[in-house]
């Protein structure tokens, strides 16, 4: 641990500080130590470990240290000695520029994770100063981009993920979501799991059900969106991009938290269509209440990343994820970001019909994506009629307020 005397360089008052020059980050943390030395030691573990250089005058701590601006102990727990703290930490974003991968490395590696005195930690919360934001491309399309692909400006977007979600043959497959789009999806898509697979390779599934995805729109007059899944080697990434879009997808998806960040950022580079981040592993890094990766700096990372749809865990017992936090993660994708586009949040999790209008009321706004699997594909008279019964439910509350429900 830091001695008392050290402690003070890395302290500092957010007025003293050039707002431009640091990310600021929001710790939940335990310590059996005297709290204000823990929380310096988890700025200095995370930037200038070592601050000086022998027979030199020097103290790094200033340019590159990272300073605690705010620290409150919550409690002071059962056992002796031991608090719980919130803690707003400003790093220099110097240290790692605007880069992921070497963001995550100073704010959630080795230091703040291993650091002395510090029991469990987990990061709640993050804010980018504007210069920081414009060295970002951020969503090409958004929810805004999304909604004039489909002119669908007044409503929830309705969502299908194809069931069986596993085992169809491309011609099945594309089948059933013609069936869903022809009922009133705006949007089909693969399940998470798919893959470009022996049974069902990209370049065919994406052909066929691009194909009726066209004859849909047609038909109904409504334009149609089919989410490709490129979840892949990160190698493999670039073809399956090119596969997908030739063959009629019109937005593909990725599971971020298995591909890296970096490949989702990668891909917004590379995608002339819509991307979709899926929550897939997201509950890796957040589920646990007092250790890892909040869900709120996970999904404005995804935002930052390029994303333009965000899936996040929804409501219901099934998802795990209290409605606070399904609420604030949708805040996440939607709030002004300077000049990082806001994205279309998509709350799944067994929702069909007769959910729609308890996810509305809690959410209070149009501004979503409603999502149903076998509530659309599992439905006794088939995806058709499982897709009207998302309208219908609509319907029934269209032109109330939420709070009138």
């Amino acid at each position: 641990m830091l001695d008392s005397k050290d402690i003070s360089g890395f302290y500092a008052e957010l007025s003293q500080l050039n707002r431009d020059d640091y990310l600021l980050i929001d710790y939940l943390f335990e310590t059996d130590e005297n709290p204000q030395v823990a929380a310096a030691q988890l700025a200095c573990e995370q930037s200038t470990v070592q601050w000086t250089i022998s027979g030199e005058s020097i103290d790094l701590r200033g340019k590159f240290g990272a300073k605690v601006i705010e620290l409150k102990m919550i409690s002071s727990l059962d056992q002796p000695k031991k608090f719980q703290c919130q803690a707003q930490i400003a790093h220099p974003i110097i240290n790692f520029g605007p880069r992921i991968p070497n963001l995550l490395s100073a704010i959630a590696g080795e230091g703040p994770f291993y650091c002395p005195g510090i029991l469990t930690i987990k990061i709640v919360d993050l804010h980018f100063p504007p210069s920081f934001l414009n060295q970002f491309e951020g969503p090409q399309f958004g929810i805004k981009g999304v909604r004039e692909i489909l002119k669908v400006f007044d409503r929830p977007i309705f969502v299908g993920v194809i069931k069986p979600n596993l085992g169809l043959t491309p011609e099945n497959f594309a089948q059933r979501a013609y069936e869903a789009w022809l009922g009133g999806l705006d949007i089909c898509k693969d399940d998470e799991m798919l893959a470009d697979t022996s049974y069902s390779s990209i370049v065919e599934r994406c052909r066929l059900t691009g194909l009726k995805r066209k004859q849909a729109a047609r038909e109904t007059n409504k334009e149609k969106i089919y989410i490709a899944s490129i979840t892949d080697e990160v190698d493999q990434l670039e073809r399956l991009v090119s596969q997908a879009i030739e063959g009629g997808a019109n937005t593909l998806m990725v599971n971020p938290f298995f591909t890296g960040l970096p490949a989702l950022r990668f891909l917004r580079k590379k995608s002339s269509v819509p991307l979709m981040a899926h929550f897939s592993g997201m509950a890796l890094w957040d589920r646990s209440q007092n250790f890892g990766l909040g869900s709120v700096p996970l999904v404005k990372l995804q935002r930052l990343s390029g994303a333009d749809i965000i899936g996040i865990p929804g409501f219901g017992p099934r998802m795990k994820s209290p409605p606070e936090e399904v609420l604030a993660n949708m805040k996440a994708c939607l709030e002004p970001m300077g000049p990082i586009k806001p994205v279309l949040p998509i709350p799944g999790g067994s929702d069909w019909a007769g959910t729609l209008a308890s996810v509305f009321e809690k959410i209070g706004h149009v501004d979503f994506g409603f999502i149903s699997g076998r509530g659309v594909f599992g439905h006794p008279e088939g995806p058709r009629a499982g897709a009207q019964t998302i309208h219908q439910a609509w319907e029934a509350i269209h032109g109330l307020s939420p709070h009138s429900l």
